[in-house]
């Protein structure tokens, strides 16, 4: 029976105190059966998880998501009230309305899951060139004083304009983005280990360690048939081919492949709290078992031993997209 609670850590200045593990839903509940996924969510409350990404990735032209809907029948079959998680939800750029911005995308995605307000919304990618940033700022500042979120970031913006975010909500004197969740992992760290981005955690910034086992890769795999998400730098195959090396240095400290890479997102100063994936009980529970194996080995020793397998060194801009 593990007692262990996961502990917490403050998303850069505001009031959420989040679990160090946050629970991602891309691609889980909708590929496991119901009662499954209840046992998932109820046991990882219980082992002291708060923190439930929900952000739903579709696009317009394809087919519809529903792991958000599921979620919200997963809490109520679970009985875990609303007050004992926090709910993120994304918000995507591609959807702003020029009138309203993100108001008419946030309630569609609070009707779905069927809840009254997000403790945090992550701003999606960057790509589009029309909206200003001092909108930006002033439209989340509009949600948060109509209590629809508590706290906001971004996902994989560059150091300069999560900079210029900072500025302006300094400026107008509003809530300033608290965590940028970007793709951190013993082959991807150039950009929250870089310099840019280092100003900005001087700056009481968080990051939110995503991408972390490289689509089930740093989990041991030597192929996969999930998504895997993008592959700035093109080091992908670097990565798969040192997927039996990170295998044995794993097993040389006394864990799994997945508990090392786990292991090492927290020993990043900034890292609030570190998202991942899991589709059973057993999985989500040698996941947690990464604390042990940091508090066993230190973060100064895991951070040397990795070393090796920083496979975009030099290959990517520091300063992000």
């Amino acid at each position: 029976m593990h007692t262990a609670t996961v502990p917490r850590r403050r998303i850069g200045q505001s009031a959420l105190e989040a679990s160090v593990f946050a629970l991602g839903s891309w691609h889980v509940y909708d590929r496991m059966h119901f009662e499954d996924a209840v046992a998932l969510v109820r046991t990882a409350v219980e082992r002291g998880i708060n923190l439930f990404d929900v952000g739903v990735y579709g696009v317009p032209e394809g087919p519809p998501a529903f792991t958000d809907v599921l979620f919200s029948a997963i809490v109520r079959a679970a009985g875990i009230r609303r007050s004992d998680y926090l709910l993120s939800e994304k918000l995507w750029l591609e959807g702003w309305d020029h009138d309203a911005g993100f108001r008419p995308q946030l309630e569609r995605a609070l009707f779905r899951i069927g809840c009254a307000h997000a403790d945090l919304v992550i701003l999606g990618d960057l790509r589009r060139d029309d909206v200003a940033l001092r909108d930006i700022v002033l439209n989340l500042a509009e949600l948060r004083s109509a209590g629809l979120i508590r706290a906001w970031g971004v996902n994989n913006w560059s150091a300069s304009n999560i900079a210029a975010l900072l500025d302006i909500a300094a400026a107008e004197g509003v809530a300033a983005p608290e965590i940028a969740q970007l793709k951190y992992s013993v082959s991807r760290r150039s950009i929250p280990d870089g310099e840019p981005f280092a100003a900005l955690w001087q700056r009481g910034l968080s990051m939110q360690a995503s991408d972390v086992l490289e689509g089930g890769y740093l989990a041991g795999k030597v192929s996969t048939g999930r998504e895997v998400g993008r592959d700035p730098g093109g080091i992908r195959q670097r990565i798969i081919d040192d997927v039996p090396g990170f295998v044995a240095l794993a097993e040389q400290l006394g864990g799994t492949p997945a508990q090392l890479a786990i292991a090492f997102t927290l020993t990043h100063p900034a890292t609030a709290n570190t998202l991942f994936g899991a589709s059973s009980v057993a999985q989500l529970e040698s996941n947690l078992a990464s604390l042990e194996l940091l508090d066993r080995i230190g973060a100064d020793t895991i951070r040397a031993r990795v070393e090796p397998f920083w496979a975009d060194r030099d290959l990517v801009n520091p300063e992000g997209p």
